[in-house]
């Protein structure tokens, strides 16, 4: 009675085709990464370079260079435009809005993750609830509501508003990242006499540090490009903020658009989320490495 042989597969045969396995791997990563980046840089290239030219440029010769480097484009969307001081605008709603709510999901997070009490695990599903409620069914009774109380079409107004929606979010990102924190510490600086605001700001809340930078990065892009709810809720074009700077700014100059002070105008909105980035690239690294980790 004869048995089927299996084929032999050596250790050398083995590592062969591990070895072009993870090269086929490693070149179609790499090509799906540089068209990627070809997707993104070019257009941006394209944008930058385009902000020094003059609309009369852009129309002859739109993917040549500038004739003469200037920053006159600049300083027409800075000035002419109101662009400076919807920047202003801007950093003023998202910089209050961006301490409110990092600060108060922190703590909201905190005592949900290390404290047991009743109500707890329903106040946590509550706030995963408010992701999922969609925006646009909020803007009505957001109307109003701001309307009662004296801020609607103000600064302070949109503020609440921006904390509101990012709370949700913030306190879900950082739960786990105050659940998995060692509870040895937190009894180590209780028995050194620290009490619960001493032991939150001064030995909980640095150690999640990653987690804080990476979710301060999400809400700063999504506040910053927030636009349905400034659109509908502040409509006082003083207290303007980019989003709705740049949508208007077609419509000025009676329709005749200077093209080059809106490449501008976009290069001065980009800049700001390109410098957060940079700041904190590194603590978002390491979160997504601790992530990985546990």
């Amino acid at each position: 009675m004869s048995t089927a042989t299996e084929p032999r597969v050596t250790p050398k045969a083995a590592t062969y085709r591990g070895t072009v396995g993870d090269r086929a791997f490693s070149l179609s990563s790499h090509t799906v990464l540089i068209l990627w980046s070809v997707i993104i840089f070019v257009p941006l290239a394209w944008t930058v370079m385009t902000s020094f030219k003059t609309t009369t440029e852009i129309f002859a010769s739109p993917f040549s260079l500038p004739k003469n480097w200037n920053f006159d484009n600049y300083v027409n969307a800075w000035t002419d435009s109101g662009i400076g001081a919807f920047f202003l605008n801007t950093v003023i709603v998202v910089g209050f809005a961006l301490v409110i709510v990092m600060v108060l999901g922190a703590m909201c997070a905190y005592v949900l993750a290390r404290f047991d009490f009743f109500g707890a695990r329903a106040i946590y599903y509550l706030m995963l609830a408010g992701l999922t409620f969609p925006v646009f069914l909020a803007i009505v009774p957001l109307f109003f509501v701001l309307k009662s109380i004296g801020l609607l079409n103000t600064l302070p107004g949109l503020i609440l508003t921006y904390v509101a929606f990012a709370l949700p979010f913030t306190v879900f990102f950082l739960y786990p990242f105050f659940k998995d924190l060692p509870a040895e510490i937190a009894e180590a600086a209780e028995v050194d006499g620290a009490g619960e605001w001493r032991k939150f700001f001064q030995v909980m809340l640095p150690m999640a540090k990653p987690g804080m930078a990476s979710v301060a990065i999400f809400n700063f892009l999504g506040l910053w490009n927030q636009f349905l709810l400034p659109v509908a809720l502040n409509t006082t074009r003083d207290n303007y903020v980019l989003s709705q700077g740049m949508a208007s700014f077609a419509s000025q100059a009676n329709y005749a658009v200077d093209y080059g002070a809106l490449f501008a105008a976009v290069v001065i909105t980009v800049v700001p989320v390109f410098i957060v980035y940079l700041i904190f690239q590194r603590q978002l690294q390491g979160s997504v490495s601790a992530g990985t980790m546990k």
